[in-house]
């Protein structure tokens, strides 16, 4: 069992590591010129507007120094601003600028190109099936975490 599951790991692994590769079929947009860890950012202030920088390294599992450079690099090139918080003046709340908005749409339409590339080799039952699996294994890892 234990011989399968570190087989399938690395299997697994290798597979990532492709899908990293594979591209859309068109190259990717100019404006999406930023490092993984700033997209990564960027996603979390776009599905959380008004969300802190204590509240962002949280989430992302990174530290709340490191969230705080790399927000202040992201605010430098426009991409993401801050608000004073309503209630507690020594808080902030960021979100993403026009060109942040910007950045973040590319990305999706990028991403999705990709991922609609990966499935489109597979029947609509099989992509479910695919889809279900990496939905309950990611589950039960966030659970075990």
């Amino acid at each position: 069992m234990e011989n399968n599951l570190r087989e399938t790991a690395q299997r697994f692994l290798k597979l990532s590591s492709r899908l990293r590769r594979l591209g859309p079929g068109a190259p990717q947009p100019e404006n999406l010129i930023t490092s993984p860890s700033h997209m990564a950012l960027i996603e979390f202030v776009a599905t959380n507007p008004d969300c802190g920088i204590q509240e962002m390294a949280e989430a992302v599992k990174l530290s709340t120094p490191t969230v705080s450079i790399s927000v202040r690099q992201l605010e430098k090139s426009g991409i993401i601003a801050r608000k004073p918080h309503p209630k507690d003046g020594r808080a902030v709340q960021l979100f993403l600028t026009p060109e942040g908005e910007e950045i973040h749409q590319s990305a999706r339409g990028f991403h999705r190109q990709k991922f609609e590339k990966l499935l489109s080799g597979l029947n609509s039952e099989e992509r479910e099936l695919l889809v279900s699996l990496l939905e309950r294994a990611l589950n039960a890892a966030e659970t075990n975490n």
